[in-house]
């Protein structure tokens, strides 16, 4: 890690209040409820948690996957559990900022259902090219996009991806259109670059990465406001002559509406510390995500602001799942 990040870390922690072990309110077990598979980056890191929590909580903290139904078979556990802050919920960006846009009869309310706990990540979009791509920089991107006429092929995971989205927001921002190729398996988005099928498509370090580092593909550039300390020679979208736009997800924890706030600012503060932890931030940086630690007005705070800007990009583009 290098010194600057670590400064950075060692001061986000001094923010945090320091806290002895001690056990909740009630001994007896947490689950924390996830829409995401076994073996995923978000499942690895909460299962580390989840391990700390343990320990400082001297209960067991059990991390139920509930994957399946667009994430809604996890998020009905959850509304059904009851609201006295041992059931957790773990989401990310897209329930906020897609799934209320593009699905009329959403089962939930998630400003409305649930109520934040604490983030803990943030995992910013690297656009990606072909190895031998002629592109230098986004103003290459840009100019082969304008004479392309709108045609030219990016994909992503699939239509009203948290990707698509955010591709879309690009291609608003260097005032071209593009044509969008939605590709199910993610793997196959980066073949289908690899031999030219498509021009680009944002990707992140865990999914991208390893390919970049194969020389497979091509990081052009990273849509964040600096550069990303596991791929410090990839410059930002801004440096490399795009604008100055950010895109990324996050993935956070909540808690059922009503759930005690005694407890919750307690489980806040325990998980902003635990992040700052080496083996945490050895695990986060494996699949380059960065910590974010932040008290829960701040999470309800970002998750409104990004529900609102990527909201009405997802309702101009009139996408509808139903």
């Amino acid at each position: 890690m290098d010194q600057s990040k670590r400064r950075l870390l060692l001061a986000a922690a001094a923010t945090v209040p320091a806290m002895a072990a001690a056990q909740l309110p009630t001994a007896r077990p947490v689950k924390i409820i996830t829409p995401f598979p076994v073996g995923t980056g978000p499942d690895n890191v909460m299962r580390l948690l989840g391990e700390k929590l343990s320990r400082a909580w001297d209960v067991p903290v059990i991390i139920d996957n509930r994957t399946g139904g667009n994430g809604w078979i996890a998020i009905e556990a959850a509304k059904r559990a009851a609201p006295d802050g041992y059931t957790l919920l773990q989401l990310d960006t897209s329930f906020f900022t897609v799934q209320p846009y593009v699905y009329k009869k959403l089962p939930f309310d998630p400003f409305k259902d649930f109520e934040p706990v604490s983030p803990l990540f943030t995992n910013n979009y690297f656009i990606v090219v072909a190895t031998d791509s002629k592109w230098r920089d986004v103003r290459d991107l840009a100019a082969a996009a304008k004479a392309a006429q709108g045609k030219l092929p990016f994909g992503s995971s699939g239509i009203g991806s948290q990707l698509h989205i955010n591709a879309e927001m690009l291609a608003s921002a260097l005032h071209t259109p593009m044509t969008h190729i939605p590709i199910r398996e993610t793997p196959q988005i980066y073949v289908s670059i690899a031999r030219g099928d498509l021009a680009w498509a944002y990707g992140t370090g865990s999914t991208a990465g390893p390919l970049h580092k194969s020389k497979k593909v091509r990081f052009l550039a990273l849509a964040a406001p600096s550069r990303h300390p596991s791929y410090p020679d990839v410059p930002t979208v801004a440096e490399a002559g795009g604008p100055n736009i950010e895109a990324r997800g996050w993935t956070a924890l909540f808690a059922p509406a009503g759930s005690p706030k005694p407890l919750i600012n307690r489980m806040n503060a325990d998980i902003r510390r635990m992040l700052m932890e080496p083996d945490v931030q050895e695990r986060l940086e494996a699949v380059t995500f960065l910590p974010w630690a932040a008290e829960p007005a701040e999470l309800q705070r970002v998750a409104a602001a990004d529900s609102k800007q990527i909201g009405e990009v997802v309702k101009s583009l009139k996408i509808s799942l139903d």
